[in-house]
């Protein structure tokens, strides 16, 4: 046992709960687990010792292999609509080992992915790969410096232990944090297989939990319906802005807490193009990039149903007031996605009228297949990004249209390119970088190309910070890319 303070000031309120919602798990140990990455800086910042996590205990702790003392390990219980159709579901391979709580008050869930079985993993091993865990961390970790609320990577172990995915792989177990992991399935789980005071209990612990200042309003569910669905409208218009596909926006994947959480087949997009899915199992493209603020709204109606009496204790009164409720999530997905499209050109104060000038653009960029991040970045640095895009009649037609806009701004042109460097990131991790890193990693136990890609991620609008190397546009495939959930 070292003799250093761990840092961790764990409870689990999730307990107090009824018990129908979580199943108390024994840790199952991996043999010799080793940290192939540790986030010393997200460690630090919940007030972690870092020394602690690199010692034997710390290690144990990471894979699963002990829980910290005055902890209770669990595996929750929820339910979801996969693809539009429902399942009882349930962390499967995760074990939430506790609510830390940081130096300032603030509550994070600190859960193990790949951890073994729970009462819910339905045949399955319990168990994860490596690669896809170190897909997470990168793609979470991304999304964090690109300032889009998000669970957060704090490290992966490997061990030699083997599972079988198609053929025998290294197991691993990454440990995740997060605001908390109730899903919109939670309620459905509550919904359909408890009671209306287990509904009653859940949606009382999330408002006391998430949304405190609720608690004083008249109605407080109808306004924890309003603010899961604004905070929602505002995270999804963020991931258009920079290209983000989820790839798998079933209702267990969407937090009640406004983050994004559960990166499975997720990707971004290099060519501009609404349709596009990267999912090997999205054979419909039900959760294409451009289908995602649809898919936002159903799943939001999934959550109203199931506190529908919380509402008001009359049926019809209820469904009227969460149809008005949810009627507004068009309004703040695109306030928030045209006035983030007018930063991203420079223009200050969004008006209606530039409504028209965003969606020709990106139209003529789906017809030219033009790389989306690159096209901004030309814009924004007045360099060619080598796109043939600008040389033709559409863009040129457009162009004249933009110069005037900004033209009637009090604004100067100094002050709309900063604008503009602030909002069009310089890296994403294209799927190229991020495979490269993943095949280094997994296959020739080297992590330096993903450290490289991490550290360029880390200030991805600073132009002194980013390798340019990292701005190259990726070769045309023969085969579409594909990405798949990793389980």
């Amino acid at each position: 046992m070292t003799n250093i303070d761990s840092g961790f000031n764990l409870e689990n309120t999730y307990i107090t709960l009824p018990e129908f919602f979580y199943s108390k798990i024994k840790t199952q140990a991996i043999s010799d687990p080793m940290i192939t990455i540790l986030n010393e800086k997200l460690a630090k910042d919940l007030g972690l010792e870092v020394n602690y996590l690199k010692s034997k205990d710390g290690i144990d702790i990471l894979a699963g292999n002990k829980i910290p003392e005055n902890s209770t390990a669990i595996a929750q219980a929820y339910s979801g609509h996969q693809f539009g159709h429902f399942t009882m579901l349930g962390d499967g391979r995760a074990l939430l080992i506790g609510e830390h709580i940081r130096p300032n008050g603030e509550r994070f869930d600190i859960q193990l992915k790949g951890s073994g079985k729970t009462p819910y993993s339905r045949g399955g091993d319990g168990r994860a790969a490596l690669g896809p865990m170190l897909r997470e961390y990168i793609i979470s970790e991304a999304m964090y410096h690109l300032g889009i609320p998000t669970a957060r990577s704090l490290a992966v172990v490997k061990t030699e232990d083997k599972i079988y995915r198609g053929k025998q792989i290294n197991a691993a177990v990454l440990t995740r944090v997060a605001k908390s992991h109730i899903r919109v399935g939670t309620f459905e789980y509550a919904a359909k297989y408890g009671n209306s005071e287990d509904t009653k209990t859940l949606a009382d612990y999330t408002i006391k939990r998430h949304y405190p200042n609720l608690m004083l309003k008249e109605n407080p569910y109808i306004e924890l319906l309003r603010q899961v669905t604004n905070t929602q409208a505002k995270l999804i218009a963020k991931w258009q802005l920079v290209g983000f596909i989820h790839g798998v926006m079933n209702t267990d994947n969407m937090s009640i807490a406004g983050e994004t959480i559960d990166y499975g087949p997720c990707a971004y997009i290099d060519v501009y193009n609404p349709e596009t899915k990267f999912s090997s199992i999205d054979h419909q493209g039900r959760y294409a990039f451009g289908n995602q603020p649809k898919i936002g709204l159903w799943n939001l109606s999934r959550f109203a149903e199931t506190i529908l009496p919380l509402l008001d204790s009359n049926t019809d009164k209820a469904i009227k007031i969460a149809k008005d409720v949810l009627g507004d999530f068009g309004n703040h997905y695109e306030s928030n996605y045209y006035s983030g499209m007018a930063r991203k050109l420079g223009l200050f104060r969004y008006k209606s009228s530039y409504k028209d000038l965003i969606d020709t653009l990106l139209d003529s960029m789906t017809k030219h297949k033009v790389d989306y991040t690159n096209f901004f970045l030309g814009l924004t640095y007045s360099e060619n990004f080598e796109l043939e895009f600008y040389k033709t009649k559409d863009f040129k037609d457009w162009e004249r249209e933009y110069t005037l806009r900004l033209k009637t701004q009090e604004q100067t042109d100094e002050q709309s390119k900063e604008l503009m460097k602030k909002s069009n990131p310089l890296l994403i991790p294209r799927n190229y970088l991020v495979e490269e890193a993943l095949e280094s990693a997994v296959e020739n136990n080297d992590i330096s190309k993903l450290n490289e890609l991490l550290q360029g991620l880390k200030n991805p609008y600073e132009i002194s910070m980013v390798d340019k190397k990292f701005m190259k546009i990726p070769q045309a495939r023969s085969i579409p890319y594909k990405t798949y959930c990793g389980t």
